[in-house]
């Protein structure tokens, strides 16, 4: 059994808890920008001192709010200043989040709130009042729902003036390491999203050992990083915290149209993102370039980058030609690039999905080195992280100070250490399952090099990541898709792709039914039926229906109707009638490739 653990270069504490990272920061460096919010054309900087404050004013109007140590409060917003300050306030208040995806259908929000046990919720936009509001009824526990388009949080900080600070730092304390932090949803294999408990000490730990393990990144002079991606996910929240405790600089952008303008002003030394975000970065520049002519200067330049950075990383002599056409292409289109993206972009850690080599060496070649790294909400986000020192595009790093992964009989990765969450939320049977002793199953199959850093090969489980790191349980989609009478069979796909897409198969018994009552020809011969408007309207349905329980980033984009069945003796279905997944994948790859051979917009990630 292969295996590589690093110890802990941080001395553990259990009695910690995330609120003292902050006030470590403030005790610091009161006076340090931790933050910067829009203003005009610019930035307006936050300090540390400033931050604690307004989060021990917001503290104190939760606690006037009637929010007790432990409760669980839902929070439902887009990524701004605004999440972090509730985020820590809530903690100062001593109680919990529950972390909502600002995508999430009612269904998804009752479900998270209903399970958690939450007593009250903080909306952002009047669209994520409305999704809960349709929840509410099912949802008897809440006593409280602030509407921060409203004017809430002000409300609240004003009516909390009267708590004392005493009681504000009473309850910061409360917690030790071993407690609940936060609890967060993702998506399992059923399409019930399971809650999985991280605690202080998984966040604590983790962001003391890896600044680091990431000096280069966090702890340099004037570090700072502009946010976009999602603060619902334990990516960027993990960065949040960590960002707090190194005391780097943080932005937000949640117009995600509007990143390239807010990168140009805000001018970070880092970027958090998903592959999804390089592609479209680097889409955007050749379509540019395209549109004005340019394009094949642009897709000679992105060659010779990609060529010159592998010859980089594999130690080799660069000829002088390509020195020579690196060089030119330096001044044309690398560094037109690097000043859209701010001029001070060093580093990039991307996470979520695989990103694939010709974009890591393409951006290596910008002089921007991107550290991919793996992980997954069970593990607090990073696990493994390439470093600044040392990297090596197509894996993702060696293991962080503090973890360890060993490979089991078939390579599935397994984890343990610090950032490892404690349990599944009131689900002792999926925790029990999850777990060999004190060794988390991720259900992902990779294999090390000789100087330990990882290579993820595969997936065990049927999850499927898309392109934009979305994490979607094909089970959710496909089941109620399948109910419809025409449907014998139904595989959702989209792992590593820009979007989910579905192939469907047609059920030879009940279509001749279906095609009668439809005033259509009974006998129609199922390769035209795949093709025919009305049996497409039909399943177009039969996928829109399925789609009102998950969010928008989830839902199926598109579809193919297969003029084939899917049958046991085709070798596609199990004794049991369940579909072989992975056989079905390799079929019809064909006919997956097709789906996603035009470029479709299918993200809220837009660089135009």
């Amino acid at each position: 059994m292969v295996q590589f653990e690093v110890p802990a270069i941080v001395p553990a504490d259990p009695q910690a808890n995330i609120t003292d990272l902050l006030v470590e920061r403030v005790k610091e460096t009161p006076d340090r920008p931790l933050f910067a919010v829009p203003e005009g054309d610019g930035w307006r900087d936050i300090t540390a001192a400033e931050f604690q404050k307004q989060v021990i004013a917001l503290a104190k109007g939760f606690v006037a709010g009637g929010i007790e140590p432990g409760d669980k409060v839902g929070f439902i917003a887009r990524t701004t200043y605004e999440w972090t300050l509730v985020d820590f306030a809530l903690f100062y208040a001593g109680a919990v989040m529950v972390p909502i995806y600002e995508t999430s259908s009612s269904a998804q929000i009752a479900w998270n709130l209903t399970d958690s046990g939450a007593v009250a919720i903080i909306t952002e936009l009047p669209d994520h009042t409305a999704r809960f509001t349709e929840a509410r009824p099912e949802l008897p526990l809440i006593r409280s729902a602030w509407e921060m388009h409203g004017g809430d949080l002000d409300r609240l900080v004003t009516e909390g003036a009267s708590v004392s600070d005493d009681e504000i730092e009473r309850r910061r304390n409360i917690a030790n390491g071993a407690d609940i932090a936060t609890l967060i949803y993702t998506s399992g294999s059923t399409g019930r999203p399971k809650g999985c408990v991280l605690t202080h000490s998984n966040f604590v730990e983790l962001a003391r050992n890896s600044a680091k393990s990431l000096h280069e990144v966090v702890e340099t002079p004037g570090a700072s990083t502009l946010l976009f991606i999602t603060t619902a996910h334990v990516f960027a929240r993990f960065i949040s915290i960590l960002d707090i405790h190194a005391g780097v600089k943080t932005g937000h952008q949640p117009d995600t149209k509007q990143l390239l303008p807010a990168l140009g002003s805000f001018k970070p030394t880092f970027l958090l993102a998903v592959p999804r975000v390089f592609e479209k970065v680097y889409n955007s520049a050749e379509q540019k370039a395209e549109a004005g002519g340019k394009g094949k200067i642009f897709r000679a330049a992105a060659h010779t980058a990609v060529e010159h950075s592998k010859l980089l990383q594999d130690g080799k002599k660069v000829p002088l030609l390509t020195k020579i056409k690196f060089g030119l292409f330096d001044k044309l289109v690398y560094s037109k690039l690097r000043t859209a993206m701010g001029g001070r972009v060093v580093y990039a850690v991307s996470g979520s999905a695989p990103l694939g080599p010709r974009l890591g060496h393409f951006f290596h070649s910008l002089g921007v080195t991107i550290l991919e790294g793996y992980g997954l909400t069970e593990t607090t986000a990073p696990a493994t992280v390439n470093l600044a020192t040392k990297s090596k595009i197509g894996t993702v790093g060696p293991v962080l100070p503090g973890v360890g992964i060993r490979l089991g009989d078939d390579n599935e990765i397994q984890v343990r250490g610090i950032n490892v969450f404690k349990e599944y939320w009131r689900n002792a049977e999926a925790t029990a399952e999850a777990f060999d002793g004190d060794w988390f199953r991720t259900g992902d199959i990779g294999s090390f090099d000789d100087e330990g850093f990882l290579t993820i090969t595969g997936r065990k489980k049927e999850i499927i990541v898309t392109a934009g790191g979305k994490n979607v349980s094909p089970a959710a989609l496909e089941d109620p898709i399948r109910a419809n009478p025409i449907v014998g069979q139904v595989v959702v796909v989209g792992d590593q792709k820009p979007f989910i897409a579905a192939l469907v198969t047609l059920d030879p018994e009940m279509l001749p039914a279906w095609l009668a009552n439809n005033n259509l020809p009974a006998d129609m011969p199922l390769a035209e039926a795949a093709k025919h408007d009305s049996v497409r309207a039909e399943v177009q349905r039969a996928i829109d229906h399925a789609n009102k329980n998950v969010s928008r980033a989830e839902s199926i984009r598109k579809f193919t109707i297969l003029a084939s069945e899917w049958t046991e003796a085709s070798g596609h279905l199990t004794p049991k009638m369940s579909i072989k997944r992975n056989v079905i994948l390799a079929d019809f790859a064909g006919d997956i490739e097709e789906i996603y051979t035009v470029p479709v917009s299918t993200t809220n990630v837009s660089l135009s």
